[in-house]
């Protein structure tokens, strides 16, 4: 009976067990940066509430399928395995007010990316486990992107390498796009190929290197090339861009342009020309001009005339192709030949003639003519009229023709032109009245215009002291000059002869005696004795008058207005001034004022006033 209640609580215990289990709930992964803290949660639920429980979690072996366990814990201990990569750098905890734990490791490396389990025993309430991926990531450093430093031509036949770009230390490894300005690039026969090499460093990091294989257009010269690494992140997945670079494209030569670099505009006579020849293709080939050699790409005229004018070819041979490609340009030296003035040099034209004179300069382009006479404009366009001549139509004529278009042409003639006649003088033919005092020099001056040039001489009558003091002669009139001594009325004759005929000037000088001048300027040379003998001389004159004056009055032959009374206020006498008024009752009528050597004045209080009557 015993052994049949041993055997019956036996079935009934695994008859239990197999019916109690536990519900275990674990993350399928976990993702951190390096060198960060990972938690790995392990979540159980028991079916029936074990009275004790143990936990162990685990780590798989990287090298190998086995298993290691890094930590044991029951309800009486919890102890961290020794010996393991993970010793010193785990903890396990209970997760708040869930049934579960939390494992955490401090400072995550990359060999920490493995399957990590947890292990839930307990007893006869049921066992269970679970597993979560731990993933470590670390973002690789900036892409480096390198471009071949060589031309690469479009004539290859096969994909050239154009570029190579470097993505170093990342975790896990990353991957590098190649692009063509924004557009991606992907392998395709015969036009492009990528070429990978992937590194794995001793410490874990992964260098990524890309090499970019292109056959290379025309249209490639402009584009940049770039290459773009992504990496994953937690959660996310990331990507860097490189540098744009740009390739040298070589190609051939399909067209050929000539242009006039300089100078800018028309070209005329004597300027230096540079004309210059391109081509599309790169690098550009050798050039040939069909006129004269030139320095690579540029001929140079120096001093051009117009028998350089024509047209210009330029010759392209490209080395990779043969091919011969031209250019031309037209060429057109202007020009302005010297003028042509007629009459020539010189005419000589008779008073009262009227002439033509024509200016005229052969050009390529169309000219503007303008006449001047000593720096004045006279005419324009090519012919000049000079009607009825006279001696101020004499001189030099110029003739300055420009072209409009091209201000750098310009020439100019002259023609001198002599008016022949008698000769002419200002005035001549009205008689010149002067007058001028007594014992006095006087100057007088004749000009006569003419060709031939006319000779003057003179006739003074009325005075033998004169004499002729200047002569000259310019290229149009003579001029004379004499100087006259006035001792009493005189006439002079100048006159002008030359082979044309005569022409004379009468000048009439009357002589006249200087009046008496009570302030008279005095050079400082003649001396202050001259003005007190002349402020003498007056002094004596108005007293003789004053006395005249008197004697008149007594004999009643000047009337002395209405109270017949007359008023004579006088300064205070002294030897320096006197002063002398005469005035009426009732107005001022006249003063006089006579100053002294001196020029002392006399004070109000000096005045004396007295009454004609009581002069004796």
């Amino acid at each position: 009976m015993n052994f049949q209640n041993k055997i019956l609580t036996g079935v009934l215990c695994l008859l239990f067990a197999a019916w109690a289990k536990v519900d275990m709930t674990m993350e399928e992964s976990v993702e951190v940066y390096l060198g960060d803290s990972a938690g790995i949660p392990c979540q159980y639920v028991f079916s029936e509430q074990p009275r004790a429980f143990m936990i162990q979690w685990f780590v798989r072996n990287p090298s190998s399928s086995s298993r290691e366990r890094i930590y044991y814990g029951d309800n009486a201990q919890q102890i961290v395995d020794d010996g393991t990569d993970f010793t010193g750098r785990i903890t396990v905890s209970n997760i708040g007010d869930k049934e579960g734990v939390l494992l955490t490791i401090q400072d995550v490396q990359l060999t920490d990316e493995r399957e990590f389990f947890c292990q839930v025993n307990g007893m006869a309430a049921g066992n269970g486990e679970g597993k979560t991926h731990l993933r470590v990531f670390d973002p690789p450093m900036a892409p480096v992107i390198e471009g071949v430093h060589a031309g690469i031509s479009v004539t290859n036949e096969l994909p050239s390498r154009i570029a190579s770009c470097e993505a170093r230390n990342g975790f896990p490894r990353p991957n590098i796009t190649w692009y063509r300005g924004i557009s991606p690039l992907t392998p395709t026969h015969g036009q492009i190929n990528v070429v990978i090499l992937v590194t794995r460093e001793s410490s874990g990091f992964y260098t990524v290197q890309s090499e970019l294989q292109y056959k290379v257009a025309k249209e490639d010269k402009d584009v940049l090339f770039s290459c773009e690494v992504s990496y994953y992140v937690p959660g996310a997945v990331r990507t860097a861009e490189s540098k744009g670079i740009n390739i040298t494209v070589h190609y051939p030569t399909t067209v050929v342009e000539l242009w006039k670099e300089s100078p800018q505009g028309l070209v005329k006579e004597g300027d230096t020309v540079e004309i210059r020849c391109q081509g599309d293709g790169n690098p550009p080939p050798p050039f040939t001009f069909n006129r004269q050699q030139a320095s690579d790409d540029t001929l140079v005229l120096r001093e051009v005339t117009r028998g350089d004018s024509g047209v210009y070819q330029c010759r392209s041979l490209d080395l990779d192709t043969y091919e011969e490609v031209m250019g031309d340009v037209q060429l057109i030296v202007h020009y302005l030949d010297p003028a042509l003035v007629v009459p020539k040099d010189s005419e000589i034209m008779f008073k009262g003639e009227s002439l033509t004179a024509t200016c005229n300069a052969l050009s390529s382009l169309e000219t503007f003519t303008v006449w001047f006479k000593n720096g004045l404009q006279v005419g324009t366009g090519h012919m000049l009229f000079l009607q009825d001549a006279t001696y101020d139509t004499a001189g030099e004529y110029v003739c300055e023709v420009t072209v409009p278009s091209l201000p750098g042409l310009h020439t100019s003639g002259s023609v001198h032109i002599i008016v022949q006649g008698a000769p002419q003088m200002k005035d001549a033919d009205r008689e010149v009245e002067m007058e001028e005092g007594a014992g006095k020099w006087m100057n007088l001056s004749c000009e006569a215009h003419a060709h031939p040039l006319p000779t003057i001489s003179w006739t003074v009558t009325g005075s033998q002291s004169w004499r002729e003091v200047l002569t000259s002669a310019t290229e149009h009139s003579t001029i004379s000059l004499v100087s006259i001594k006035v001792t009493s009325d005189i006439t002079a004759f100048c006159n002008a002869t030359n082979e044309m005929g005569t022409e004379a000037k009468t000048f009439s000088i009357s002589a006249s005696k200087p009046p008496c001048h009570i302030l008279t300027p005095w050079k400082k040379s003649e001396g202050n004795g001259v003005i007190i003998v002349v402020v003498i001389i007056c002094v004596l004159l108005l007293a003789v008058l004053g006395s005249v004056l008197y004697f008149l009055h007594k004999k009643g032959k000047i009337p002395c207005g209405r109270s017949g009374k007359q008023e004579i206020t006088k300064e205070n006498p002294n030897k320096d001034g006197i002063v002398v008024e005469m005035k009426t009752d009732t107005k001022a009528e006249e003063a006089v004022l006579l100053k002294g050597v001196n020029g002392d004045k006399n004070g109000p209080n000096d005045q004396v006033t007295m009454n004609m009557k009581a002069i004796r």
